[in-house]
């Protein structure tokens, strides 16, 4: 027996995003070219697609909430981007529906599928990298997703904004190396996420790049929740060649890692030079002030929203958006010169 189409094959066959498809099927909440509509009609009836109950009621509410799946508000980067992220919405007249996962992909599915329950046209989400089944389905029922911090390479067909997490690892990297630096260190988050991967590849190169030799005993890809970060420290300052340089890409695990730093006594940045991801009021204040990466929360926010809210006004302009910001690098006292 042959497997029913879904909207995905449909959007495949005539050459064309689900959201046009969606559109199509639901006169009125979207413009569609008079040549396309037909391609896209064709292909229906040649597949015998038959939209499921489900995307068409939820295509026919009138959505005025938009989602935010963010992954743990105990992450001040995240906090930081809810806060913002609602102000914008806000000021557009639309209502935030507000899920937190923990970092956990079986929370997450459970907030795919409450999410499915609410009318909500858009979603905005940092995904843990999992459950890409469920974040297809959601698009598959028409609603509009923007991947906000993080990515799924298995869907393309979603928004996505971020920064140049490759780009701003490889900087961070090379400021050491240009200190004089050799034996740098860097932890990450879960090379299950694309932050991870991407803030390790950019590290890498950078080494690469520099003719060095990135030390896999240096590199700790470790969770966003917990005391990992401080373990990951105490294990690279037990090497008997230790680091003179350490980047934390990992900005759940700053204050871990740093507070290992300190309980440790190592001096910054005499004995270690110290790069983190992400600013914070604290980080200037802190002795010796830390040098960042510092994400531009405004624009992530803002560009998720013009995005979430343009897909669900049918404002926007096909195919999917992928948007990257600019971090800046803010150099201060954590890092210097490699002692003699």
């Amino acid at each position: 027996m042959r497997k029913a189409a879904t909207i995905r094959d449909v959007a495949r066959e005539a050459g064309v995003s689900v959201a046009v498809v969606s559109r199509v099927l639901n006169d009125g909440t979207g413009p569609v070219a008079q040549q396309t509509r037909a391609r896209v009609v064709d292909v229906i009836e040649r597949l015998d697609y038959r939209p499921r109950a489900a995307a068409r009621e939820l295509q026919q509410r009138s959505a005025t909430a938009v989602g935010l799946v963010l992954a743990d508000l105990a992450n001040p980067f995240f906090a930081r981007l809810a806060d913002r992220v609602v102000g914008e919405a806000r000021a557009r007249g639309i209502h935030v529906v507000l899920l937190t996962t923990l970092e956990d992909s079986h929370l997450e599915a459970e907030s795919i599928e409450t999410l499915i329950g609410r009318s909500v046209g858009s979603v905005i989400a940092t995904p843990t990298g999992g459950n890409v089944d469920r974040w297809a389905r959601l698009v598959e029922l028409g609603v509009n997703v923007v991947f906000v911090d993080r990515e799924i390479d298995e869907l393309p067909e979603v928004d996505v904004v971020a920064i140049h997490n490759d780009l701003s690892a490889e900087v961070a990297t090379r400021h050491l190396l240009d200190l004089g630096h050799e034996r740098i260190a860097f932890i990450s988050g879960p090379l299950s996420t694309s932050t991870g991967r991407d803030r390790v590849a950019g590290f890498k190169r950078a080494m690469g790049n520099a003719g060095k030799v990135a030390d896999d005993r240096l590199i700790h890809a470790i969770p966003f929740r917990g005391d990992a970060g401080g373990d990951a420290v105490s294990a690279l300052l037990a090497l008997p060649n230790r680091p003179t340089g350490l980047i934390v890409g990992n900005t759940a695990q700053v204050r871990s890692a740093l507070r290992r730093v300190k309980q440790m006594a190592v001096d910054v940045p005499g004995e270690l030079s110290l790069v983190v991801f992400d600013d914070n009021p604290w980080t200037e204040l802190v002795s010796p002030p830390l040098t960042v990466v510092r994400q531009p929360i405004d624009m992530l926010a803002m560009h998720s929203v013009d995005l979430a809210v343009g897909r669900l006004r049918g404002s926007l302009p096909e195919p999917p958006r992928r948007i990257r910001v600019e971090a800046e690098f803010v150099q201060r006292s954590s890092s210097a010169p490699r002692s003699s």
